[in-house]
């Protein structure tokens, strides 16, 4: 049940079997319908999804009402407001399930514990915090120094199967243009 999860941490650290079991007695796994929240503005964020299948958003409502994605997860990767998650403080964002999804949950007062037992893991969650503070820096040099069709054809270089995989006005809101754009561009027109 919880395999992917284990495989991904033997990726960076290695864990003992008395390990994996505190880690393991602390998880919990949920099955999140399309178009499902898990998280709404306005609520604490005291939870870290492991996507095991499926895709999940991270988004905001902007002043014009507008939904504007500025995560995706999918297999394999973790999502969460760690703003909220760390200041337990309300949060500015939805996460949502794209596709109907797995996840293994780890609740804040739980990984906390198992952080003091199992040290390696810390090491591990630094890792994947890295990973994903990388891939957002990134992400905001596109958006400053790309044209939104050069957006589009690099996201499509990079990942074509997701970029058929969520459905269009998402990406087009990730990459920061309309649906309209992305209609044109898709159609040759641009």
């Amino acid at each position: 049940m919880y395999k992917s999860l284990f495989d991904h941490i033997e990726k960076f650290v290695t864990l003992e079997s008395s390990e994996i079991d505190i880690l393991e007695s602390c998880l919990s796994t949920f099955t999140i319908k399309k178009k499902e929240h898990v998280l709404q503005e306005g609520q604490v964020c005291n939870t870290l999804y492991f996507i095991i299948k499926g895709c999940m958003r991270q988004y905001i409502i902007n002043s014009k009402g507008t939904e504007q994605t500025l995560q995706f997860g999918i297999e394999n990767w973790w999502i969460t407001d760690y703003l909220s998650y760390h200041n337990h403080t309300p949060s500015h964002f939805y996460i949502q399930a794209v596709e109907n999804s797995e996840v293994i949950a780890i609740e804040k007062s739980s990984l906390e514990t198992i952080l003091l037992q199992i040290p390696k893991l810390e090491r591990y969650f630094r890792i994947v915090s890295q990973k994903s503070f990388g891939a957002a820096q990134m992400r905001i040099k596109f958006l400053f120094t790309m044209s939104a069709e050069e957006r589009f054809h690099h996201m499509n270089n990079l990942f074509p199967e997701f970029v058929q995989r969520v459905p269009q006005y998402m990406l087009a809101s990730y990459l920061d243009f309309s649906a309209e754009f992305m209609s044109k561009i898709r159609a040759g027109k641009v």
